[in-house]
């Protein structure tokens, strides 16, 4: 996964911890911004933009959890890591009620939050693509409009898709060229990941495949395990 670039707030008051952490993150690729208290660690946050949030929940002036219901009023969607030293349930459920993505405890492997911190990041890019808000795509010799349902083939008369057919071909298209998950799908389109929504889905594929015949040029392939490419295949 690409994490150039993709910039960190780390807040941690044991200063030593903290710049062992950055300089750790910065090693893969990470831009980390600093802050050793949550007063701090606020102040930068309001002047910048973050693609995570990693917290210490015990600090002077500011605890995490604190720091983290005000990050949450500004952003709702930067994720955010607590670390903690403490192993109480109580403080792991807090944590989660304010908005944490995940949560380790001191002491931690450094590779494992970055795997973490990888797959947040890497969710979190997926989901934003799903969340688009572009409605109009050329697959191919198609037009799709997914405001109105029409898939239109050159000047022949649009075909009217249903609402699912025409929200996973939208999916697709967002993913052009590229893996579009199947559990992505699933939670946005059917909102359930399970064995027969998945087995409907692949009934929906079907039927879109058979739309999309048309142009020998456009193509929905099966990634075992993984999802579906939409392939265009560029004219040489």
């Amino acid at each position: 996964m690409e994490t150039v670039n993709k910039k960190i707030l780390l807040v941690e008051d044991d200063p030593n911890f903290g710049i062992v952490l950055k300089d750790y993150l910065s090693m893969n690729d990470f831009d980390v911004v600093l802050a050793k208290n949550g007063m701090e660690g606020f102040e930068k946050f309001k002047k910048d933009n973050y693609d995570l949030c990693i917290l210490d929940v015990m600090m002077p002036y500011k605890d995490g959890f604190t720091l983290a219901k005000e990050i949450r009023e500004k952003n709702e969607n930067v994720p955010i890591i607590f670390l903690t030293a403490k192993t109480m349930k109580e403080d792991v459920l807090k944590g989660y009620k304010v908005g944490a993505d995940d949560y380790l405890n001191k002491p931690f492997d450094s590779e494992v939050l970055l795997a973490k911190i990888q797959s947040i990041i890497s969710r979190k890019s997926v989901d934003s693509i799903a969340d688009s808000k572009q409605f109009e795509f050329t697959i191919g010799k198609f037009h799709l409009n997914s405001k109105l349902r029409f898939l239109t083939f050159e000047q022949e008369e649009p075909i009217k898709l249903s609402p699912k057919e025409n929200e996973l071909l939208r999916l697709l298209a967002l993913h052009e060229n590229d893996l579009m998950p199947r559990e992505l799908a699933l939670t946005k389109i059917w909102r359930d990941d399970n064995y027969f929504t998945s087995r409907s889905m692949d009934v929906y594929i079907a039927k879109l495949r058979k739309y999309l015949k048309q142009d020998e040029d456009v193509e929905i392939l099966n990634i075992h395990g993984e999802g579906f490419r939409l392939v265009i295949k560029s004219e040489a």
